[in-house]
């Protein structure tokens, strides 16, 4: 079985979207979240894998924000390289892992990275601000590869590859994290 998890955070006002907010105002970030959150969710369900909504805070689990249909999972405690490693772990059979706010992100990138991962034990969709927005394994690390990665720097993606040495890597297309004023109303003109 192949697993798509959707890392997600309750859209909750100064929760989600914090950098950008500092720049559009926190109401207007949280808003933003929202709808790409849900568009992305929207485009990836429904396809030839079982899609998770992996939740945080796990308090938030069933929350009425949460489309109903998919399958949850609490995000659990520690950085983002434990949550992720986690998701690896307790799930079987090829997993790819995105975040929820990648506004070029679609079923395509997915498709391509388990079709990646029939050639290759690991799969990264490179971000412009070069950290990651999709992760994909065949098979759980058996280490935590994100153990002393620094997150959000412009070296994240770099870091991770070099941790993961010598397994090999495909690279997906490079998209965009929206963080900045710039970026975001790149995003909402390209919006429908």
């Amino acid at each position: 079985m192949r697993h798509l998890v959707i890392f997600v955070k309750a859209p909750r006002l100064g929760a989600v979207k914090t950098r950008l907010g500092r720049s559009i105002g926190q109401v207007a970030a949280t808003r933003f979240y929202r709808r790409i959150s849900q568009r992305t969710i929207k485009g990836l369900v429904g396809r030839n894998w079982q899609t998770w909504l992996a939740v945080s805070p796990d308090a938030d689990l069933h929350g009425a924000f949460w489309p109903r249909g998919i399958r949850r999972r609490r995000q659990g405690p520690g950085d983002l390289g434990q949550r992720m490693a986690r998701a690896f772990r307790e799930l079987r059979g090829p997993v790819v892992v995105v975040g929820s706010d990648i506004p070029g992100l679609h079923a395509r990138h997915v498709e391509a990275a388990f079709r990646e991962l029939g050639r290759v034990g690991a799969v990264f969709g490179p971000a412009v601000d070069g950290g990651f927005y999709l992760v994909g394994f065949g098979k759980a690390p058996r280490y935590n590869l994100f153990c002393g990665i620094a997150w959000s720097q412009p070296d994240t993606l770099a870091a991770t590859l070099a941790a993961l040495a010598p397994q090999r890597a495909a690279l997906l297309e490079t998209l965009e994290d929206i963080d900045d004023v710039v970026a975001y109303r790149r995003a909402i003109a390209s919006l429908p």
